[in-house]
């Protein structure tokens, strides 16, 4: 039932409202009430979020590896009597604090945003209006509706139900359905009272008008749910892998530090330049980028996801859409417009389209959420029937639909005896008619005729003149008026998107619960492979799991299927090896919403159950949206794995200069602050530019990856050693011929330093994409103004380093002439795009395979 509200005055000019459908004036409680109670009771919060404060972050960000190796460093140079060379270590440890804790604010504040979108709303009567409010908002003392689908925010007292059914397992355990009513007797008071609703619960039918009495921990959901609050949350696999690899990167450098300080001391006999060139090693050896790299996507990938009207509610689904190989879709509003329309009118026996389209309004919600209830009377209308005139009859007894049954009813008094008016599918109420075998032949005929030009069609029959009310609809004899075909037509875009997911290796999967001629009708109009083979829910329930394995790997339409199997599905899916998203809107979607690896929940005609079972809230219920927000993910995670690809490039050239300088008895190339200045180069880039790479033209014709698949691959690792060794024999070529040649240690170090800083510039653009040309790349991203900046902000750090004297004193460099300056930049430019030659040896394979699959 939808809600609507009349406003209207009593006789002391209070203003009050009414619930449409109830009979009740409500005034709810004042602003001025509200923040009373709320002093009093507290908010409606399980635990009170622990704020994380600006020192907790600040000590949190300083306990990290490389931190404690500069601040060690600073420490050491203090106490060799070097108080320059160590405050300016402490400076840029500072300012490198801050780049972290900038990040580090910047993702909080997008997470909070996502939060604040996801957080769960109720309705309630305050100051007369209906408003909807944060559940966390909510006091003693206020009204709330709750309606079917909704998830209960906390404990209250009924005040008005109509057919309020509630599943209350959370709390009891207890599977079945409770039956909520006005009072409780004795015995029922004594444990969970029907009059009472309770916070954790579902609303699985009706409705009704509530009056809150507990909120937070107070209520029974929160005396109990302790425990489940202490449950700590589990790494997503690239969390496990980035953290192995930052152990392992951690003990080679610790190793690696205690045998370059024991050859430099045993060659160079000096301590403070073998403890120097030890600890630049093992700073030069922690990829301390990895876990920037993942928050900093990841988190910004949902804000990206939530402007396309994607709403991300756990943060490692952006990760697993970019694998999703099978897509369940449901065929209403998510294929189709979602705006049905009734077609035709087929008229059974004696009966009128005036009695069927009667008959059928009055099967009817008053106030109707369902499109095909509202397409129903809109017909009514254009047939000079007026829904006020239909509906000034008394409510005597409503059949509730259920995904079960597949049908329902309402008891209507007329004139002096109450007459049922039915609705449902055919499968359902033809039995109920009293049917003749002819007469069964005949409406098959018309049925699958009606079905076939991809209409839904409904069977409207009545009782009249009824001496008893049975409990079930089933328990009626039905006179049948005829059968009406309603018709969703595809969203335009669909098509266009079919084809993506065809070519992107996205199998996309039909199951509704229209019948099977319906399904097929509009699976073939929107492009679904392999349409013309079709599972009815009934033939699903006979098969074993082993029949639905072989099954469910052809077949992509499932008709007349009801929630329940929709987990049979996805489940046989996953155990295909399947990486399955699923949509769903209902209560009974939860379950299989939940075992999907994705769960998509629709917006707009969505449960609160299932966006609550949901990691994505899908905000327009848009097919299209969908498959970009797949597209989104598969553009994540091929930027996660190009920049942590780019952290293995930059650091093996620096690991190996810092530990072959003082073995080849060359003065050292790279001092700690050097490697400061060189993670002021890499951070950004892998955390701000990698990030905001569009997607490769082709990432929508690659088959899904599979979630087992490692980030780091074989092929990903060959690649960053042969280009990272490049980048070293470049730049630590140049220092040794230039310490050969009789260059100062500052002049050659400079040269190294411009080398390096350079390839590492150009190395974005040659990884950006493993087909299109550096050139194409550069066009792209410095269109780009955030991107602009980073550059420029790279380019000017060389400059300053190079031609300020300060900058000079702090880095121990000194002024190259422009010819040198250029040289440098060539042989940077030399290290890196190289590797477009490899490029094209990889587009003449890719073109070879494709001619000869074609």
């Amino acid at each position: 039932m939808e809600s609507t509200w009349v406003k209207y005055f009593d006789e002391g000019g209070l203003e009050l409202a009414r619930f449409n459908g109830f009979s009740g004036d409500y005034v709810g409680l004042t602003d001025e009430q509200v923040q009373q109670l709320q002093v009093q009771y507290g908010k409606n919060e399980l635990t009170v979020e622990q704020q994380v404060t600006f020192c907790s972050k600040v000590i949190s960000l300083l306990k990290e590896p490389m931190f404690l190796l500069l601040f060690g460093t600073a420490l050491l140079y203090f106490l060799l009597g070097e108080p320059r060379d160590g405050l300016i270590m402490l400076c840029f440890v500072i300012f490198m604090s801050g780049i972290n804790l900038f990040q580090e604010w910047r993702t909080d504040k997008t997470l909070q945003a996502l939060k604040d979108l996801s957080a769960p709303l109720v309705r309630v009567i305050r100051n007369s209006s209906l408003v909807k409010i944060d559940s966390k908002e909510l006091t003693v003392g206020d009204l709330m509706i709750i309606e079917e689908g909704e998830k209960i925010s906390a404990d209250a007292l009924i005040i008005e139900l109509f057919d309020l059914g509630v599943d209350e397992s959370t709390l009891t355990g207890e599977s079945e359905i409770v039956w909520k009513k006005l009072d409780s007797s004795t015995e029922e008071k004594v444990h969970w009272r029907k009059d009472l609703c309770y916070a954790g619960t579902m609303v699985t039918q009706g409705s009704a008008i509530v009056k809150v009495t507990e909120v937070g921990l107070n209520t029974e959901y929160g005396k109990i749910g302790r425990d489940i609050l202490s449950v700590s949350q589990q790494p997503t696999p690239l969390e496990k892998q980035t953290k192995i690899l930052i152990k392992i990167s951690a003990y080679i450098g610790l190793v690696l530090f205690l045998v370059v300080c024991l050859i430099t001391l045993v060659h160079s006999k000096d301590l403070i330049a073998s403890i120097l060139s030890g600890i630049t090693l093992a700073m030069a050896m922690i990829p301390e980028e990895f876990p920037v790299i993942l928050t900093v996507f990841l988190a910004m990938g949902a804000w990206r996801l939530a402007k396309k009207n994607a709403l991300i509610r756990r943060m490692p689904s952006v990760e697993t859409l970019g694998a999703v190989s099978v897509l369940c879709v449901d065929k209403t509003g998510t294929l189709t417009k979602n705006q049905m329309t009734l077609q035709e009118v087929f008229v059974f026996n004696q009966a009128t389209e005036q009695e069927v389209v009667y008959w059928a309004g009055l099967g009817c919600e008053i106030e109707p959420y369902d499109p095909m209830e509202k397409a129903i009377l809109e017909y009514a209308v254009s047939k000079g029937i007026n829904p006020a005139e239909l509906f000034n009859k008394k409510l005597v007894y409503e059949y509730s639909f259920s995904s079960e049954t597949k049908m329902m009813g309402h008891v209507w008094q007329i004139e002096e005896m109450p007459a049922l008016a039915a609705k449902g599918s055919p499968e359902s109420i033809l039995p109920l008619c009293n049917l003749t075998k002819v007469e069964h032949e005949k409406l098959a005929l018309v049925q699958e005729e009606l079905a076939s030009k991809g209409y839904r069609v409904i069977a409207i029959a009545r009782r009249q003149q009824m001496s008893e009310i049975p409990n079930e609809l089933t328990g009626n004899q039905l006179q049948l008026l005829g059968l009406i075909g309603l018709m969703d037509p595809p969203r335009e875009a669909v098509l266009a998107a079919m084809k993506v997911c065809n070519k992107a290796g996205i199998r996309v999967v039909m199951i509704t619960g229209d019948n099977g001629t319906t399904a097929k009708s509009i699976a073939q109009k929107v492009g679904i492979v392999n349409s013309e083979k079709v599972i009815t829910g009934q033939e699903l329930e006979m098969m074993s799991d082993e029949e639905l394995y072989q099954k469910v790997k052809e077949t992509n339409v499932f008709a007349r299927v009801i929630p329940r199997h929709k987990m049979r599905i996805v489940k046989a899916l996953k155990d295909l090896g399947e990486t399955v998203a699923m949509t769903g809107d209902g209560v009974n979607d939860a379950p299989a919403l939940k075992y999907a690896d994705i769960g998509i929940a629709m917006g707009k005609r969505g449960t609160d159950v299932a966006k609550e079972a949901a990691d994505m809230i899908l905000l327009d219920d848009n097919f299209i949206t969908i498959v970009d927000t797949i597209k989104d993910g598969r553009r994540i995670y091929d930027n996660i794995k190009k920049a942590v690809g780019y952290v293995f490039v930059v650091h093996i050239p620096i690991a190996l200069m810092a530990l072959l300088a003082p073995i080849l008895h060359l003065p050292l190339l790279l001092l700690p602050i050097h490697v400061v200045l060189l993670e002021l180069i890499i951070d950004p880039t892998c955390s701000i530019i990698f990030e905001r790479q569009l997607a490769e033209k082709d990432i929508m014709a690659r088959k899904p990856r599979s979630l087992k698949d490692s980030l780091i691959t074989w092929e990903l690792m060959t690649k960053s050693i042969l280009q990272g060794l490049a980048i070293f024999g470049a730049s630590f070529g140049a220092y040794v011929y230039l310490m050969n040649n009789g260059w100062a240690v500052e002049a050659a170090r400079t040269f190294t330093l411009i080398v390096f800083g350079f390839a590492n510039l150009f190395l974005v653009y040659v990884n950006q994409s493993e087909r299109n040309f550096s050139g194409a790349n550069m066009l792209n991203m410095l269109q780009d103004k955030v991107i602009w900046g980073v550059n420029l902000g790279i380019i000017l750090a060389l400059t300053v380093v190079i031609y300020l004297p300060f900058g000079n004193i702090i880095a121990k460099t000194m002024p190259l002439s422009l010819e040198q300056l250029l040289i440098a930049i060539g042989i940077a430019a030399g290290s890196t795009f190289w590797w477009e030659i490899v490029k094209i040896f990889k587009r003449l394979k890719s073109n070879r395979s494709s001619n000869v699959s074609i």
